[in-house]
């Protein structure tokens, strides 16, 4: 071992009592240092090498450069205390009444050995908009000097948890007071969010970073399979359209193999439950169940592009406890199989893309909107035409977020904006390599995002989805398929040209 390595090992695990190593140490010894005073350094070097090929011939898979990973995590309770209305369906008539378990925010905080850092947080929440997103990089960028490209945004998209700041507001008949009271979580929100990246970044050790792939099947594409029909259809192995059963994994374990954290993903709605109970849904039992079995660990999950993938059959409890033990059992399986080491190496992109809207409704369309029976639609409308009465010019393009990052050299992860369909992760394995991890409902969820084909299509995925979130249109542009791809394959370029 050299002097470097035996430093940076005494650096990164703390050893505040063990003395740095010399290449040549000094002659001059003083009083009652005799020749013991510099063969203690030798033996603390020959103990703390043979310790080292103890430690990594016994845990097998974990090496040296391993340990030279810096992680930390946190995790923080975020279940509203006030009756908050719940986001997700638009048929809700009241606020949430009880909690079936707490919705939580997770943290995990990564730095490689040239000191770049990224810190990927996932939140039991529908999504988080645009608004807090920005409000919490801008705070952590600086508090922590984190940059807006090393800080992913997550959310489970459970429909069991609360409205948030200016997201949905049409959906749901909001007085002003229920407004005052989603207005004042989200600032705590905000805050907690900020606070727990600031603990995970304070409170790094070193750990060795894995990657695996395993397989769930329990999400059904909605747009192909009609609910009813899915158990025959399942049984016959009929099931139509396409789907991602992949469930990626990244394990996070200290140096005596104790894993520390867990990410995983899927790429199916969170959709089991419709309850008034705040719940984080399947994807929270999962993590529920991982914590359980790794004490000490936290579980992040990261929502794959599941836009129109539903779990099916769903709306009980029990279902919602089953697929999160599919979930989960898939995730062991993965921990407890072949799993790659990943080298202390991390790169970072995110960017913006300016998306078109489609035509923007008429006076005529939102009148006729505004007078429909449905509720949100008509909430829409009005709310639209009194902009137009203002004076006020609706928007014509979003500006849509894309994060790519690279782990160890080899993993390359695309995060992407809104409620992605399923198409979009399919294309960008063929164009990347099948073991990319495309993740959606990251850093803001403004609206669906189709496909070309399902844009064409139409349906609720391409058409009137827009309208829940209170787009000031019914659909994207033709060329939000196009734009999105152009601009996830900048980002990748930039990443990988990155050195």
């Amino acid at each position: 071992m050299t002097n470097a390595v035996f430093n940076r090992l005494a650096e990164s695990w703390g050893a505040d009592n063990v003395a740095p190593l010399t290449p040549n140490p000094s002659p001059v010894r003083g009083e009652g240092e005799s020749a013991f005073g510099r063969s203690r350094w030798i033996t603390l070097r020959h103990c703390v090498t043979l310790s080292l090929i103890i430690l990594f011939a016994s845990t097998g898979p974990l090496r040296a450069a391993d340990a030279l990973w810096k992680v930390g995590t946190a995790k923080a309770v975020i279940t509203p205390k006030e009756r908050l209305w719940m986001a997700g369906y638009s048929s809700r008539t009241s606020p949430a009444d009880a909690t079936l378990h707490e919705l939580y925010v997770r943290v995990l905080a990564l730095e490689d050995t040239q000191g770049h850092r990224a810190v990927l947080v996932s939140s039991d929440l529908l999504g988080i908009p645009r608004s807090i997103s920005e409000n919490v990089s801008q705070a952590v960028a600086s508090k922590f000097g984190l940059p807006r490209e090393a800080l992913m945004l997550n959310a489970s998209h459970t429909h069991c948890g609360p409205v948030l700041r200016g997201a949905l507001y049409d959906a749901y008949p909001l007085e002003e007071a229920q407004k005052k009271l989603i207005a004042d979580y989200s600032s705590e929100l905000e805050s907690t969010i900020v606070r727990s990246v600031g603990e995970a970044l304070a409170h790094t050790v070193p750990a060795s970073v894995s990657i695996g792939q395993g397989t769930t099947d329990f999400a059904v594409n909605r747009r192909n399979n009609r609910e009813p029909d899915v158990p025959a259809l399942r049984g016959s192995n009929a099931l139509r359209g396409p789907v991602d059963h992949s469930v990626p994994v990244l394990a996070v374990r200290q140096p005596d193999g104790k894993l520390l954290a867990v990410v995983f993903g899927y790429a199916c709605h969170n959709t089991t439950l419709g309850i008034q109970q705040w719940n984080g849904d399947y994807a929270g039992f999962a993590e529920s169940n991982l914590e359980r079995a790794h004490p000490g660990a936290v579980a992040l999950f990261f929502m794959g592009c599941g836009a129109d993938q539903n779990p099916i059959p769903r709306r009980t409890v029990e279902l919602a406890h089953k697929y999160g033990d599919m979930m989960s059992s898939a995730v062991q399986a993965v921990l407890a199989g072949k799993i790659e080491s990943l080298p202390p190496k991390l790169k970072t992109h995110y960017e913006t893309v300016t998306l078109n809207l489609g035509a923007a409704p008429t006076r005529a369309e939102l009148t006729a909107r505004a007078h429909e029976r449905t509720a949100y639609t008509s909430r829409w409308g009005t709310r639209l035409l009194k902009e137009l009465d203002a004076g006020r010019t609706l928007p014509r393009t979003y500006p849509y977020p894309i994060e790519v990052w690279e782990l160890g050299g080899k993993q390359l992860w695309i995060a992407l904006g809104g409620e992605v369909v399923v198409d979009y992760a399919l294309r960008f394995k063929d164009r990347y390599g099948s073991a990319t991890w495309v993740s959606a409902y990251a850093n803001d969820v403004m609206a669906y995002i189709p496909t070309l084909r399902v844009l064409k299509e139409g349906g609720y995925e391409g058409n009137s989805s827009m309208m829940v979130y209170g787009m000031p249109a019914e659909r994207w542009g033709i060329d939000v398929e196009e734009i999105i791809a152009a601009g996830v394959d900048r980002a990748v370029q930039k990443v990988q040209a990155t050195k």
